[in-house]
């Protein structure tokens, strides 16, 4: 990993080659690694003490949206939790079986009412032909990011982690993500912990390879115990 890092020529990392639409595979997020790190020493201390980080990512498609939903403002192990039960009560997550709930059916899993609202308003947007989440698979960042806004109970960290995680867009940077900020003022050295518009501020470096950034500062909150105990390189 290192012996890559050193040579690696630091022009690289602005070449217009980078294809922003193409999904992550492990070979393009080493590339990536190495892109970010050669313009970052303090990233590149991350993937030297703990390797590059893993290949996160998760199925495009309905369910996959509902789980985000249920991440908003609360713990990954909250929001799973809440997404097992409902597939316990209701079986597979589909937009076909949710829409065929009230909001009220949804909220018997633990759904809160606000986010029962938003995911059957989802489902009924979906099953209406309203949205085509495998054609707005193959359309450009900024258009994803726009089409999903629309939708109520999606806001912009919603949709930069589905076109993250889901469609493995290499240049996305999730504002308002926590974990990131947590880990981005320890591996920064940083008196405060950084605003959504400083970290905006601080990824610009890693332009076009931000969703890579952002999962090596993720592998190192978890790293280091979910953020708790900072690591002194």
């Amino acid at each position: 990993m290192t012996h890559h890092i050193a040579q690696l020529n630091i022009a690289r990392m602005r070449a217009p080659l980078v294809d922003t639409n193409r999904r992550l595979t492990k070979a393009r997020l080493l590339e990536g690694v190495d892109a970010v790190c050669a313009v970052d020493p303090d990233l590149a201390r991350i993937a030297e003490r703990f390797g590059p980080p893993p290949l996160w990512g998760r199925a495009p498609g309905y369910a996959t949206l509902v789980q985000i939903i249920l991440e908003q403002q609360v713990s990954l192990a909250s929001a799973k939790a809440t997404f097992v039960r409902m597939r316990n009560a209701f079986g597979e997550v589909t937009a076909e079986g949710i829409a065929s709930l009230s909001a009220a059916d949804i909220q018997t899993a633990g759904v809160t009412r606000q986010k029962a609202s938003y995911c059957l308003g989802l489902a009924q947007l979906i099953q209406s032909g309203g949205l085509d989440l495998r054609a707005l698979g193959r359309a450009e960042d900024r258009e994803v990011r726009r089409r999903l806004i629309e939708i109520r109970g999606i806001g912009a960290w919603t949709a930069d982690i589905y076109l993250l995680m889901a469609l493995g867009r290499p240049d996305i940077w999730p504002d308002g993500d926590l974990a990131l900020a947590t880990a981005a003022q320890q591996v920064k050295r940083l008196r405060r912990r950084p605003d959504d518009a400083r970290l905006r501020a601080l990824a610009a470096r890693w332009a076009p390879w931000r969703a890579v950034a952002a999962r090596l500062l993720w592998h190192y909150y978890l790293s280091t115990r979910d953020g708790r105990e900072p690591v002194t390189f």
